[in-house]
């Protein structure tokens, strides 16, 4: 039933590639200033969530492990191609089950660009071979690397009812690990339970300050915070018109500044899609090149709606 849910919420709309479904001329965004590119590691990951916007789990091998001499390809391209480029950043599944993620990670950094990972900082990120890694890595680019740690909620009840039994702990592990040997760490967490914006910051603040934490929990980058993704939810499509109606630039949607690069199963080469939050929406691959990439993005699906024009989502900092 689940996955009938969005088309009947949504009855009608986000059909048509170019055009809503009352015949106005569907919104779309230029790649006007290119700053992140993303890099999905792999589906795999040791936990499986309760609401995984990717289906992340032990057994999700839909998107496989990229490996270090496939991001250097694209690290390259961003140079032909003359992104102005800051950033790379890397999602999973967990990104430290793919067995290349030191490799990965240092491939970018020894570019200059600030590196951003998205983990659990759970068992994965804690088996010897990726801690001293991740000190070779702390030793020579300290400034550039910062770890975001998924904490879905601060009271440790509610991120195990997200992530299992005894998740939080786990976690909490892996980031008073990485507080003591001075990584720069964030936090993701979420908005399922319905708290306001003031008492989560508050709460994560309250959480950080009993850890000994230097995370900033009113700093938007330093602590996000993402609404749950339902599909279920009806939303307007964003028309040429919604800019002005708006006041609102499309330059500032994400896939006006980021791509992410995925490598799906049996495929023999990777693929830039146009968001990080649809990886399995064939219409938002690109192709498997930067200059494919270039392309126009027509905002042809809920979440372009509800979480980047409306809702102003970010996944970078």
């Amino acid at each position: 039933m689940k996955d009938n849910a969005p088309q009947l919420a949504n009855i009608g709309k986000f059909q048509d590639r170019l055009v809503t479904a009352d015949g106005q001329t569907r919104a779309s965004v230029a790649l006007s200033n290119p700053q992140t590119l993303w890099f999905n590691t792999g589906t795999l990951c040791n936990i499986e969530c309760v609401n995984c916007y990717i289906a992340s789990s032990p057994t999700n091998d839909a998107l496989v492990y990229i490996t270090a001499a496939e991001v250097t390809d694209y690290l390259d391209q961003i140079e032909q191609r003359n992104w102005p480029v800051k950033e790379i950043a890397f999602t999973g599944g967990e990104p430290f089950m793919n067995p290349e993620m030191i490799e990965i990670t240092r491939a970018a950094l020894a570019r200059g660009y600030e590196v951003l990972i998205l983990t659990n900082a759970m068992l994965p990120m804690m088996r010897r071979k990726m801690r001293e890694g991740l000190l070779e890595l702390q030793r020579d680019y300290a400034a550039k690397l910062t770890l975001r740690i998924s904490v879905d909620h601060y009271r440790p009840e509610l991120h195990d009812e997200e992530r299992g039994k005894g998740s939080f702990a786990k976690t909490l592990t892996g980031m008073e690990w990485l507080r003591d040997h001075g990584f720069n760490i964030a936090v993701a967490g979420r908005t399922v339970w319905g708290d306001s914006d003031a008492d989560s910051r508050a709460g994560y603040a309250a959480f950080f300050d009993a850890h000994g934490f230097d995370i900033d929990a009113n700093d938007p980058a330093q602590t996000v915070l993402f609404p749950e993704m339902d599909e279920t939810v009806e939303v307007p499509e964003i028309t040429t018109a919604c800019w002005g109606i708006l006041n609102k630039s499309p330059d500032a949607v994400m896939c006006a500044s980021a791509r992410m690069v995925v490598k799906r199963k049996g495929a023999e080469r990777p693929a830039v899609l146009a968001c990080t939050l649809l990886p399995y929406s064939p219409e938002f691959e690109l192709g498997e090149t930067l200059a494919e990439a270039e392309a126009d993005v027509h905002l042809n699906h809920p979440h372009c709606a509800k979480f980047c024009v409306l809702g102003g989502a970010s996944c970078s900092g």
